[in-house]
C-alpha cells in the first residue's frame, strides 16, 4: 500500500511538471509523421540521365525498346534545372525507372553531379560497337559495378537464360512483410519509449536532488526502493500511453496488444532502471549529460542496422536496443515470432531487476551526498 500511495503522489507531482508531457507530445509528433509524412510504401523508382551519341537509327531503336515499358507509351518533353541552367530532356517513366534522354554528355555529367543520380552515355567506339560510359556517385557497391561490367560484356540473351535457370527456393512460406510505414514503427517506439524514458527518469532524479527531495525522503518511514519504484511506475505509465498512441492508429487491432503491453512495460522498466543507475553517480544533469548522450547514441546504433540489413555485425546485437527492435517487429508482423518477444520481455525484466537492485544499493549508499 505504501508503494501505491507513493506512486499516486509521484504521479500528481509529475503531472504538474514539464517532463511528464514530453514523451506524450513526442508520441503525437511521431504519429503525425507516420500518418502524414511517411507513405505506406516508399517510391523505389530510380532516376537515370542518358545521352545517346548514336546515329538516328540507333537512337530510335533504343527509345522504341524502352517505350514498350513506358507507362503511357509516350515521350514527355521536360526541363530540368541544375547548376543555374535549364536542360531540356525527353522523359520516359516505367514501373522502376525515370529515364531522361539529354542532348549532350555535358548535360548528363552536370545532372548526375547535381542530382546525385546515375548518368550514362551510349556511343560507338572505333570498331562501331556500342560503348557505355557511366557517371556514378562513388558510393555504389562493388557488386553493382561488377554487374554493370558484365551486363555489357555478355550477350543479353545469355544473361537472361542464366537468370531464368537459377534455382530459387524460399526459406519460409506464408511470410507477409510489413509496408514501409509499419516497418518504421519499431525504431520509433524504442526511441520514444525506452530511450526517452531513460532520459526523463534521470531528469526526475536530478530535479529531486536539486530540491533536496531525496535527502528529505530519508526522514520518512518509506523505503528508498519504494521511492525509486514509484518513479519507475510513472515512467512506465507514460511509456505505455505513448506506445499505444503511436501503434494503434497505424496497426489497428491486427496485433497482440497483451504481448505489446508486456514488452512496453519490461523494456520501459529496463530503460528506467538504467536511467536511475546513471543518476546515482551524479548530482546534476550537466555532469551526467556526457554519459546520457553516449548511451542514447549507442542505443541508436541498432536502428542503423535495422534499416540496412546488409550491415549487421555481431557487436551490434549485444546492444540492448537491438533485441528491443526485433521484438517489437515480431509483434507487429502478421505472423511474427511471439516466442522471441516473450523471451526478450523476460530478458529485459531480469536485466531491469538487476539494475534496480544495484541502483537501490547505490542510493542507500549515497543518500546524503
Amino acid at each position: 500500500m505504501k508503494l501505491l500511495s507513493s506512486f499516486k503522489k509521484e504521479l500528481i507531482l509529475a503531472s504538474r511538471g514539464f517532463y511528464f508531457y514530453i514523451e506524450l507530445v513526442f508520441a503525437l509528433v511521431i504519429l503525425a509523421i507516420l500518418l502524414f509524412a511517411i507513405p505506406v510504401n516508399f517510391s523505389r523508382t530510380s532516376v537515370e540521365y542518358i545521352h545517346l551519341n548514336l546515329p538516328q537509327q540507333g537512337i530510335d531503336m533504343f527509345k522504341n525498346r524502352i517505350l514498350e515499358e513506358d507507362l503511357d507509351e509516350d515521350l514527355e518533353t521536360v526541363g530540368i534545372e541544375a547548376g543555374g541552367k535549364i536542360f531540356n530532356a525527353e522523359l520516359m517513366v516505367t514501373d522502376e525507372e525515370e529515364i531522361y534522354f539529354l542532348k549532350s554528355e555535358d548535360a548528363v555529367r552536370t545532372l548526375a553531379d547535381e542530382k546525385r543520380a546515375i548518368g550514362a552515355v551510349i556511343e560507338l567506339n572505333e570498331d562501331d560497337q556500342l560503348y557505355y560510359k557511366y557517371y556514378l556517385q562513388g558510393y555504389e557497391s562493388t557488386r553493382l559495378k561488377n554487374l554493370i561490367s558484365i551486363l555489357h560484356n555478355e550477350n543479353t540473351d545469355t544473361l537472361m537464360q542464366s537468370i531464368e535457370n537459377q534455382d530459387v527456393r524460399p526459406l519460409s512460406t506464408g511470410y507477409e512483410p510489413l509496408n514501409d510505414r509499419e516497418n518504421t514503427i519499431p525504431p520509433l517506439i524504442v526511441f520514444s519509449g525506452s530511450l526517452m524514458g531513460m532520459f526523463i527518469m534521470a531528469s526526475y532524479i536530478f530535479l529531486d536532488k536539486k530540491e533536496g527531495v531525496i535527502e528529505a525522503y530519508a526522514l520518512t518511514a518509506s523505503s528508498i526502493w519504494e521511492y525509486l519504484m514509484s518513479k519507475i511506475l510513472v515512467i512506465l505509465l507514460t511509456s505505455v500511453i505513448s506506445g499505444l498512441i503511436i501503434i494503434m492508429p497505424v496497426m489497428g487491432f491486427k496485433i497482440n496488444y497483451g504481448l505489446l503491453l508486456l514488452l512496453l512495460i519490461t523494456t520501459g522498466f529496463f530503460a528506467s532502471s538504467l536511467g536511475l543507475l546513471v543518476a546515482s553517480f551524479y548530482n546534476t544533469i550537466i555532469k551526467a549529460f556526457g554519459v546520457i548522450y553516449f548511451l542514447i547514441i549507442l542505443m541508436a546504433v541498432p536502428g542503423i542496422a535495422y534499416f540496412i540489413p546488409g550491415w549487421d555485425p555481431f557487436w551490434v546485437k549485444l546492444i540492448p536496443s537491438y533485441p528491443m527492435l526485433q521484438a517489437f517487429k515480431e509483434i507487429i508482423l502478421p505472423k511474427g515470432d511471439n516466442l522471441y518477444a516473450l523471451i526478450a520481455s523476460a530478458g529485459f525484466l531480469a536485466g531491469g531487476i538487476l539494475l534496480f537492485v544495484i541502483t537501490n544499493f547505490r542510493f542507500k549508499k549515497t543518500l546524503r551526498v
